[in-house]
């Protein structure tokens, strides 16, 4: 018998220093998760990445991390999943940190501001600057780690059932729109409204509210916006981007193996270059749809842009007196946009420009 056990064991000793002892060990661990999302099924781009994610997780454990993707609305409310996550409720959700605002103005920095940085950008900053640092430290104290989750790109500005033609138009528009940009039209005189994706197109039919901005064609034109708000305007000053995050649970992520928690890394990277090369891939596309549709597209009076430029960086220049969070943020963020936009200035806007004008 001793001498069995002593063969066993020194089989078990072979195992583990051939290293494959972590393969046998780990398979054995089972994990079923849940994902909060804020947005609809319907959408496939950003929803979808969501989809993409706990699927890329499922294929690298070979089935044991199962994470079962949830609809905005089915767990809790579209704009609940922060609390949920935070509180233990779901393990993680994907979501617009820029919802949250009205906890801490900080939120929006890890999304979208206006007159903020491009997709290449925003990664560039996250990944190889500080922004992943930073967002990250700022997410602790509402037990949260981050995973950049997709980006939108560059969004076209709303749909509008009367055409802006000058700043004396947005006096008194209600107007659904996401995140912080909602400050800066209500100084135009605007009145901005927040609501979930799968709820704007009611509000517009009704009249509830007069223009409302989502994301770009492709999403727009599946939600339907165009048949009952015809002016679709551009461009999306408050949205160069917008970056959607995984957000985990810190005690459900700590928890995970070291196998694990490189696999949602890399599916939420996986995820974030699919989400955006969908939304190039399939833009351009919708938009010629809509405009077959009997759509107008409309640009944003010069004025008007200036008005919310000077709004944006006044609003900017106050938080950093009163929010300390922000201003250790938003002082990073603003060089390493100052910086990319000097050197975009050389090379990706000339080129872009040029070839734009050029006959294709």
């Amino acid at each position: 018998m001793q001498r069995r056990a002593f063969i066993n064991h020194a089989g078990l000793a072979g195992v583990l220093a051939a290293g494959a002892a972590p393969a046998i060990v780990h398979a054995q661990t089972q994990l079923r998760w849940r994902l909060a999302s804020s947005f609809p099924k319907s959408l496939d781009t950003i929803f979808g990445a969501a989809d993409v994610f706990a699927k890329k997780i499922g294929e690298m454990s070979g089935g044991k991390f199962q994470i079962s993707v949830h609809a905005g609305g089915e767990l809790m409310p579209a704009f609940g999943v922060v609390d949920g996550v935070q509180n233990g409720t779901v393990e993680m959700a994907h979501t617009a940190p820029y919802y949250f605002v009205g906890k801490d103005e900080t939120f929006a920095i890890g999304c979208a501001i206006p007159f903020g940085l491009n997709s290449r950008q925003m990664s560039a900053w996250m990944y190889e600057g500080n922004g992943l640092k930073l967002m990250r430290e700022f997410y602790a104290k509402y037990n949260i780690i981050n995973f950049p989750g997709g980006n939108t790109g560059s969004q076209m500005g709303g749909w509008y059932r009367k055409p802006i033609k000058s700043l004396a138009d947005m006096k008194g528009l209600k107007m659904r729109i996401g995140g912080f940009a909602g400050r800066v039209i209500e100084r135009m005189g605007a009145i901005p409204q927040n609501l979930p994706g799968g709820e704007i197109y009611q509000a517009l039919e009704k009249g509830t509210i007069d223009a409302a901005e989502w994301v770009g064609p492709y999403d727009d034109q599946k939600l339907g916006f165009y048949k009952v708000a015809p002016h679709y305007h551009f461009p999306g000053w408050w949205e160069g981007s917008a970056q959607l995050d995984f957000f985990i649970n810190q005690k459900a992520y700590d928890s995970l193996s070291a196998e694990y928690k490189a696999m949602v890394e890399t599916a939420a990277s996986h995820a974030h270059v699919e989400m955006q090369a969908r939304y190039d891939a399939r833009n351009p596309l919708a938009l010629k749809q809509l405009v077959a549709a009997k759509t107008e597209l409309v640009q944003f009076p010069k004025p008007v842009l200036d008005a919310a430029f000077k709004h944006a960086m006044d609003i900017y220049s106050e938080l950093n007196e009163k929010n300390p969070a922000w201003r250790k943020v938003y002082a990073d963020y603003a060089k390493f946009r100052a910086d990319q936009n000097l050197w975009f200035r050389f090379t990706e806007a000339t080129f872009d420009r040029y070839l734009q004008s050029a006959k294709l």
